[in-house]
């Protein structure tokens, strides 16, 4: 097993699996931008090898140029399909070559992932993993369920929550981690829980809400990208999803749990240094205001071309309780629920068009 670290190795490991690739190549997207690979993906089908490339079939705000990729790819040879649209996303990304070597990446196939965000990635040659990630993209190309049969390899929705909420169990001393937004319920008790056990917990990235116990710091210099949870200097997680409601039960996210000490090392070696460069996770006036500026106007945009909500809940609440109305529905229940479901489905729709606009102008850390 051997790791990427991003900014840094930038695309040649993928680009030379790519070239070195005799039969197939089988990978997931969700966001696309490198010219580089894409060669790299329509040479290979001109030497013979067949490639399979699974497209998400949306990334809020680049659903066209995911749309044009699939048609580009196409036009090449490439086989290419489409996830179902059963959940919120298809987010992981990952590559398959020869059945032999899986890259499981913590980045999206983009120049802002790759080039000016703190990302890792790991190329892996154990079969069972390997053959675990080509049983995940078969089954998710062809829209059937998968039954994981590898406790190490972590999907979401499947087995996510079970297998990360064991890992941070398990610290005994020190959890070191990077995430973007660190906010499951369920999640961020269990790291209260092991702060009280006298764990040390640092957190390069976000905590919502805030623990006096867990020290939180923001990356400073580039985008924080990669998930990654480090377990007593001797286990680790690399992964797409962040210890996040929506990202460990409504989408679709992969990573590994594993014990190299050569590549844990390493991680701890970047986050030591991360670490050392970043500032308390408090900003600055002079960061929020731009922030702030773009959330009022937004909000009056939304607030102006909201549609009238009362027609939308008439409806819904009359095909619920149905035409004999035999079904007892408590209003402040109906209430608090719809607004819950609002909060997180505005949340999700704000940071990914932010992520998209940001990818999109080169803006941002």
């Amino acid at each position: 097993m051997k790791l990427m670290i991003q900014p840094g190795e930038s695309v040649a490991p993928l680009i030379k699996a790519i070239n070195n690739a005799k039969s197939r190549i089988e990978i997931a997207i969700f966001r696309f931008d490198r010219v580089d690979i894409e060669r790299a993906l329509t040479s290979a089908v001109s030497r013979g090898v067949f490639v399979h490339a699974l497209i998400a079939y949306t990334n809020r705000g680049g659903e066209k140029n995911l749309r044009k990729l699939e048609m580009r790819l196409l036009a090449a040879g490439v086989t290419v399909a489409r996830t179902a649209d059963d959940l919120v996303r298809y987010h992981g990304k990952y590559m398959i070559v020869d059945r032999k070597e899986l890259h499981l990446l913590a980045f999206n196939f983009t120049h802002l992932d790759i080039d000016r965000s703190r990302a890792f990635g790991l190329i892996i040659r154990n079969p069972k993993i390997v053959q675990e990630a080509a049983k995940l993209f078969e089954a998710d190309t062809k829209r059937q369920p998968y039954v994981p049969s590898n406790g190490a390899f972590i999907v979401s929705p499947v087995n996510a929550r079970k297998q990360l909420a064991s890992l941070i169990k398990s610290a005994k001393k020190e959890l070191i981690v990077y995430d973007p937004e660190v906010s499951d319920p369920a999640m961020t008790r269990l790291l209260e829980e092991r702060a009280k056990a006298g764990v040390q917990i640092r957190i390069i990235g976000r905590l919502t809400p805030k623990s006096g116990g867990i020290e939180v710091k923001k990356l400073e210099g580039m985008r924080l990208h990669t998930r990654t949870i480090i377990r007593d200097r001797s286990q680790a997680f690399i992964g797409s999803q962040s210890l996040r409601e929506v990202e460990l039960g409504s989408r679709r996210e992969v990573g590994l749990i594993f014990r190299d000490s050569k590549i844990v090392a390493a991680l701890i070696k970047t986050f030591e240094e991360d670490w050392a460069k970043v500032q308390t996770a408090q900003p600055a006036a002079e960061e929020t205001e731009p922030a702030t500026k773009v959330a009022k106007k937004v909000a009056k945009a939304v607030a102006k071309e909201l549609p009238a909500v009362t027609p939308v809940l008439e409806g819904i609440v009359r095909e619920v309780v149905g035409a004999d109305g035999d079904i007892d529905l408590d209003p402040l229940a109906v209430e608090e629920s719809v607004k819950d479901a609002v909060k997180e489905a505005v949340k999700e729709a704000v940071r990914d068009v932010v992520e998209s606009v940001v990818e999109m102008n080169g803006v941002g850390h």
